[in-house]
Protein backbone atom coordinates (compact mmCIF):
# COMPACT_ATOMS: atom_id res chain seq x y z
CA UNK A 1 0.00 0.00 0.00
CA UNK A 2 2.56 2.53 1.12
CA UNK A 3 4.39 1.84 -2.37
CA UNK A 4 1.22 3.13 -3.84
CA UNK A 5 0.69 6.21 -1.51
CA UNK A 6 0.64 9.26 -4.31
CA UNK A 7 -2.01 7.32 -6.68
CA UNK A 8 -3.98 6.33 -3.71
CA UNK A 9 -3.61 9.65 -2.51
CA UNK A 10 -4.58 11.35 -5.79
CA UNK A 11 -7.57 8.35 -6.79
CA UNK A 12 -8.95 8.90 -3.63
CA UNK A 13 -8.88 12.99 -3.67
CA UNK A 14 -9.99 13.03 -7.54
CA UNK A 15 -13.05 10.48 -6.62
CA UNK A 16 -14.37 12.45 -3.78
CA UNK A 17 -13.79 16.22 -5.34
CA UNK A 18 -15.77 14.81 -7.93
CA UNK A 19 -18.47 13.13 -5.95
CA UNK A 20 -18.87 16.28 -4.34
CA UNK A 21 -19.09 18.43 -7.39
CA UNK A 22 -21.85 16.68 -8.42
CA UNK A 23 -23.82 16.43 -4.96
CA UNK A 24 -23.31 20.56 -5.03
CA UNK A 25 -24.87 20.94 -8.48
CA UNK A 26 -27.51 18.11 -7.80
CA UNK A 27 -28.49 19.14 -3.98
CA UNK A 28 -27.13 22.90 -3.03
CA UNK A 29 -27.28 23.44 0.44
CA UNK A 30 -27.01 27.51 -0.04
CA UNK A 31 -26.80 29.80 -3.51
CA UNK A 32 -23.69 31.17 -5.13
CA UNK A 33 -23.27 34.39 -6.86
CA UNK A 34 -19.57 33.47 -7.84
CA UNK A 35 -19.58 28.87 -7.42
CA UNK A 36 -17.26 27.64 -10.10
CA UNK A 37 -15.52 31.02 -11.09
CA UNK A 38 -13.59 30.77 -7.34
CA UNK A 39 -12.30 27.02 -8.39
CA UNK A 40 -9.38 28.14 -10.64
CA UNK A 41 -7.77 29.76 -7.26
CA UNK A 42 -8.47 27.47 -5.12
CA UNK A 43 -7.33 25.01 -7.06
CA UNK A 44 -4.50 26.94 -7.67
CA UNK A 45 -3.66 27.16 -4.09
CA UNK A 46 -3.22 23.65 -3.87
CA UNK A 47 -0.39 23.26 -7.11
CA UNK A 48 1.39 25.98 -5.71
CA UNK A 49 1.53 24.12 -2.20
CA UNK A 50 1.88 20.39 -3.28
CA UNK A 51 4.96 22.19 -5.55
CA UNK A 52 6.42 23.68 -2.90
CA UNK A 53 5.81 20.11 -0.95
CA UNK A 54 7.75 18.48 -2.96
CA UNK A 55 10.81 20.71 -3.20
CA UNK A 56 10.63 21.16 0.63
CA UNK A 57 9.47 18.07 2.03
CA UNK A 58 8.91 15.47 -0.98
CA UNK A 59 8.35 12.36 1.69
CA UNK A 60 5.73 14.14 3.55
CA UNK A 61 4.70 12.73 6.86
CA UNK A 62 4.07 9.37 5.48
CA UNK A 63 8.03 9.40 4.68
CA UNK A 64 8.89 10.83 7.90
CA UNK A 65 6.35 7.78 9.22
CA UNK A 66 8.20 5.52 7.20
CA UNK A 67 11.69 6.57 8.86
CA UNK A 68 10.46 6.84 12.43
CA UNK A 69 9.00 2.91 11.86
CA UNK A 70 12.34 1.73 10.58
CA UNK A 71 14.38 3.24 13.32
CA UNK A 72 11.87 2.04 16.13
CA UNK A 73 11.71 5.74 17.02
CA UNK A 74 8.84 6.77 19.80
CA UNK A 75 6.09 6.18 21.82
CA UNK A 76 4.50 3.20 20.54
CA UNK A 77 7.54 1.09 19.60
CA UNK A 78 9.18 1.46 23.55
CA UNK A 79 5.86 0.77 25.22
CA UNK A 80 5.53 -2.68 22.95
CA UNK A 81 1.76 -1.36 21.26
CA UNK A 82 0.62 -3.55 18.98
CA UNK A 83 0.97 -2.69 15.46
CA UNK A 84 -2.88 -2.84 14.84
CA UNK A 85 -3.69 -0.55 18.23
CA UNK A 86 -0.92 2.11 17.64
CA UNK A 87 -2.70 2.32 13.89
CA UNK A 88 -6.31 3.23 15.43
CA UNK A 89 -5.09 5.33 18.26
CA UNK A 90 -2.72 7.03 15.79
CA UNK A 91 -5.41 8.19 13.80
CA UNK A 92 -7.49 9.24 16.19
CA UNK A 93 -4.40 11.35 18.18
CA UNK A 94 -3.83 13.15 15.04
CA UNK A 95 -7.10 14.15 14.30
CA UNK A 96 -6.98 15.74 17.90
CA UNK A 97 -4.23 17.38 17.00
CA UNK A 98 -5.78 18.95 13.86
CA UNK A 99 -8.29 20.33 15.86
CA UNK A 100 -5.97 21.70 18.71
CA UNK A 101 -3.90 23.14 15.64
CA UNK A 102 -6.75 24.79 14.29
CA UNK A 103 -7.55 26.86 17.42
CA UNK A 104 -3.70 27.91 17.37
CA UNK A 105 -3.85 29.24 14.16
CA UNK A 106 -7.55 31.14 15.14
CA UNK A 107 -5.75 32.17 18.81
CA UNK A 108 -2.09 33.69 17.48
CA UNK A 109 -2.08 37.09 15.18
CA UNK A 110 0.74 35.73 12.44
CA UNK A 111 -1.08 32.79 12.25
CA UNK A 112 -4.16 33.71 11.61
CA UNK A 113 -3.33 35.64 9.03
CA UNK A 114 -2.29 32.60 6.82
CA UNK A 115 -5.38 30.73 8.10
CA UNK A 116 -7.51 33.70 7.15
CA UNK A 117 -6.72 32.84 3.62
CA UNK A 118 -9.03 29.97 3.96
CA UNK A 119 -11.71 31.73 5.63
CA UNK A 120 -11.72 34.89 3.28
CA UNK A 121 -13.63 32.62 1.07
CA UNK A 122 -17.04 34.57 0.49
CA UNK A 123 -18.90 31.11 -0.24
CA UNK A 124 -18.46 27.77 1.03
CA UNK A 125 -17.91 24.37 -1.63
CA UNK A 126 -15.80 21.48 -1.70
CA UNK A 127 -13.02 23.39 -3.18
CA UNK A 128 -12.95 25.47 -0.04
CA UNK A 129 -11.61 22.62 1.25
CA UNK A 130 -8.07 23.10 -0.29
CA UNK A 131 -8.06 26.74 -0.01
CA UNK A 132 -5.33 26.94 2.40
CA UNK A 133 -1.57 29.16 2.33
CA UNK A 134 1.17 27.56 1.17
CA UNK A 135 2.99 28.19 3.96
CA UNK A 136 0.17 26.89 6.34
CA UNK A 137 0.39 23.66 4.46
CA UNK A 138 4.48 23.83 5.20
CA UNK A 139 4.17 24.78 9.08
CA UNK A 140 0.81 22.09 9.17
CA UNK A 141 2.85 19.10 7.80
CA UNK A 142 6.37 20.02 10.32
CA UNK A 143 3.55 20.05 13.23
CA UNK A 144 2.45 16.47 12.03
CA UNK A 145 5.90 15.06 11.29
CA UNK A 146 6.62 15.88 14.97
CA UNK A 147 3.38 13.91 15.91
CA UNK A 148 4.63 10.98 13.84
CA UNK A 149 7.85 11.03 14.98
CA UNK A 150 7.12 11.27 18.67
CA UNK A 151 3.86 8.89 19.05
CA UNK A 152 6.05 6.03 16.50
CA UNK A 153 2.85 5.98 14.35
CA UNK A 154 2.70 3.20 11.54
CA UNK A 155 3.31 4.83 8.34
CA UNK A 156 0.03 3.09 6.87
CA UNK A 157 -1.89 4.84 9.77
CA UNK A 158 -0.07 8.16 8.73
CA UNK A 159 -1.40 7.24 4.95
CA UNK A 160 -5.29 5.84 6.64
CA UNK A 161 -5.14 9.69 8.52
CA UNK A 162 -3.88 12.00 5.49
CA UNK A 163 -6.53 10.39 2.88
CA UNK A 164 -9.12 10.75 5.27
CA UNK A 165 -8.22 14.17 6.16
CA UNK A 166 -8.30 15.40 2.71
CA UNK A 167 -11.60 13.50 1.89
CA UNK A 168 -13.25 14.55 4.89
CA UNK A 169 -12.06 18.34 4.30
CA UNK A 170 -13.85 17.86 0.67
CA UNK A 171 -16.97 16.89 2.22
CA UNK A 172 -17.49 19.35 5.24
CA UNK A 173 -17.01 22.24 2.91
CA UNK A 174 -19.38 20.78 0.49
CA UNK A 175 -22.12 22.94 -0.43
CA UNK A 176 -24.65 20.08 0.11
CA UNK A 177 -28.13 19.84 1.65
CA UNK A 178 -27.95 16.69 3.42
CA UNK A 179 -31.79 15.72 5.80
CA UNK A 180 -31.58 17.02 8.90
CA UNK A 181 -32.27 13.61 10.25
CA UNK A 182 -28.90 12.38 8.48
CA UNK A 183 -27.14 15.31 9.23
CA UNK A 184 -28.15 14.80 12.83
CA UNK A 185 -26.96 11.19 12.48
CA UNK A 186 -23.74 12.10 10.98
CA UNK A 187 -22.70 14.39 13.52
CA UNK A 188 -22.67 12.42 16.16
CA UNK A 189 -19.42 11.04 14.95
CA UNK A 190 -18.24 12.98 11.79
CA UNK A 191 -18.18 17.08 11.30
CA UNK A 192 -21.14 17.19 8.61
CA UNK A 193 -21.18 20.37 6.01
CA UNK A 194 -23.78 21.58 8.76
CA UNK A 195 -21.64 21.77 11.31
CA UNK A 196 -18.51 22.73 9.57
CA UNK A 197 -20.34 26.33 7.98
CA UNK A 198 -20.88 27.72 11.27
CA UNK A 199 -17.44 27.50 11.81
CA UNK A 200 -16.87 29.89 8.35
CA UNK A 201 -19.47 32.31 9.87
CA UNK A 202 -18.57 36.40 9.63
CA UNK A 203 -19.55 36.60 13.11
CA UNK A 204 -16.69 35.81 15.76
CA UNK A 205 -17.92 33.67 18.18
CA UNK A 206 -18.74 31.73 15.44
CA UNK A 207 -15.76 31.40 13.75
CA UNK A 208 -14.32 30.80 16.99
CA UNK A 209 -16.33 27.39 17.06
CA UNK A 210 -16.95 23.93 15.62
CA UNK A 211 -12.85 23.23 14.93
CA UNK A 212 -13.03 19.77 14.02
CA UNK A 213 -12.36 17.82 10.54
CA UNK A 214 -13.10 15.08 10.65
CA UNK A 215 -14.11 13.74 14.36
CA UNK A 216 -16.78 15.75 15.74
CA UNK A 217 -16.29 14.35 19.48
CA UNK A 218 -13.63 17.29 19.83
CA UNK A 219 -15.93 20.31 19.68
CA UNK A 220 -18.29 18.89 22.18
CA UNK A 221 -15.27 17.30 24.27
CA UNK A 222 -14.07 20.75 24.37
CA UNK A 223 -17.22 22.82 24.65
CA UNK A 224 -16.75 24.60 21.25
CA UNK A 225 -19.47 23.19 19.70
CA UNK A 226 -22.21 25.24 18.05
CA UNK A 227 -25.32 23.69 16.65
CA UNK A 228 -26.53 26.26 14.25
CA UNK A 229 -25.56 29.57 13.18
CA UNK A 230 -27.88 32.66 14.82
CA UNK A 231 -28.79 33.58 11.57
CA UNK A 232 -29.86 30.06 10.33
CA UNK A 233 -27.80 28.24 7.47
CA UNK A 234 -29.11 30.08 4.76
CA UNK A 235 -29.41 33.62 6.69
CA UNK A 236 -25.67 33.27 7.54
CA UNK A 237 -22.94 35.63 5.88
CA UNK A 238 -19.81 33.52 5.02
CA UNK A 239 -16.36 35.21 5.11
CA UNK A 240 -14.01 37.62 5.87
CA UNK A 241 -15.37 41.29 5.71
CA UNK A 242 -12.58 43.17 3.53
CA UNK A 243 -11.72 40.24 1.47
CA UNK A 244 -15.54 39.03 -0.06
CA UNK A 245 -14.67 41.43 -3.01
CA UNK A 246 -14.41 39.01 -6.93
CA UNK A 247 -10.49 40.61 -7.23
CA UNK A 248 -10.07 39.25 -3.89
CA UNK A 249 -10.49 35.97 -5.02
CA UNK A 250 -7.50 35.57 -7.53
CA UNK A 251 -4.82 33.65 -6.67
CA UNK A 252 -2.02 36.38 -6.51
CA UNK A 253 -4.14 38.28 -3.84
CA UNK A 254 -4.47 35.09 -2.12
CA UNK A 255 -0.54 34.30 -1.69
CA UNK A 256 -0.20 37.74 -0.40
CA UNK A 257 -3.04 38.65 1.70
CA UNK A 258 -1.17 37.49 5.18
CA UNK A 259 1.34 40.57 4.84
CA UNK A 260 -2.31 42.53 4.89
CA UNK A 261 -3.39 44.08 8.29
CA UNK A 262 -7.22 43.50 8.56
CA UNK A 263 -9.33 41.33 10.54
Amino acid sequence: MLAHEPVIRLAVFAAVLVAMAVLEHAFPRRPQRLAWRRWPSNLGLVAVSSVLLRLVAPAGAVGVAVWAEASGIGLFPALGVPAWLAGVVSVVLLDLLVYLQHRVFHAVPVLWRLHRVHHADPELDASSGLRFHPVEILLSLAIKAVAVVALGAPAAAVLVFEVLLNATALFNHANVAIPGWLDRVLRRVLVTPDMHRVHHSEIRGEMDSDYGFCLSCWDRLFRTYVAEPSQGQLGMVIGVPGYRADTEQRIDRLLLQPLKDGA
